[in-house]
């Protein structure tokens, strides 16, 4: 690895072109294309500029816009079923699923306000059960 020393400008603006350049998503992909180490990258915290975070949502932006863009135009029934449940409201992905569970349960609990001690006892030891 070359030993020449970075300044952070120089580190951020290499991090940026490769960002670019490589289409890159997470800030762990970065350090693969770059001349210093993993260990500079974080120690001069290139993982906390604003840039560098900004460029990956950029890029990652694009992309999902991109994919949006095909799935809406494409034929293909399972990817138009996906942007359908990306874009949905809560109803119509309820109406979309297959596996959609509601569970509602009422429950009121009975009023032991009147049970002595002894009775609460007797309960609990027959599991609740009566005899």
């Amino acid at each position: 690895m070359n030993k020449q020393k970075y300044s952070n400008e120089q580190m951020e603006e290499l991090a940026l072109i490769a960002i670019v350049d490589n289409k890159l998503f997470f800030i762990e992909d970065i350090i693969p294309f770059m001349p210093y180490s993993r260990a500079l990258f974080y120690s001069r915290n290139m993982d906390k500029l604003d840039s560098i975070k900004e460029a990956l949502i950029k890029n990652k932006t694009e992309v999902k816009i991109s994919l949006r863009s095909k799935w809406y135009k494409s034929t293909n029934a399972t990817l138009q079923l996906a942007l359908m449940k990306l874009i949905a409201n809560e109803e119509e992905r309820k109406a979309l699923s297959t596996s959609y569970m509601e569970a509602k349960q009422e429950f009121t609990a009975p009023d032991f306000s009147n049970l002595s001690t002894d009775d609460i006892i007797s309960l609990l030891n027959d599991n609740g059960q009566p005899e």
